[in-house]
């Protein structure tokens, strides 16, 4: 059997009723949903700029493994989906501020 429990926090956006977890702690491991550029505590998007959509998707993710009792410089593997590649660039300067020398993998 697995050892398996749900993650919420109110510190992250909410994910949709009834469809998946912000995050399943299973076997030592998180596994975090995806997380939208939303500010928790106001319900809205913040600013258009790309940098800021990525830093608060992080500041999000951060959230959700601190009530998992992980942080972020223990990821394995981050994924980002960009609507335009031209933000490529600007979302990994931002991307590098949160890990050191031992970086995760990415999509």
């Amino acid at each position: 059997m697995s050892d398996k429990h749900v993650v919420l926090t109110e510190n992250a956006p909410p994910t949709l009723p009834g469809i998946y977890s912000q995050a399943i702690v299973a076997n030592g491991f998180v596994y975090c949903s995806s997380c939208v550029p939303m500010d928790a505590q106001t319900g809205k998007i913040v600013d258009r700029d790309i940098k800021m959509h990525t830093h608060q998707c992080i500041k999000n993710i951060s959230n959700i493994l601190e009530v998992a009792g992980s942080n972020i410089t223990k990821a394995a593997k981050f994924n980002v989906f960009l609507f335009n590649m031209d933000d490529f660039v600007a979302t990994n300067s931002v991307c590098t501020l949160y890990w050191g020398n031992v970086k995760p993998s990415q999509t």
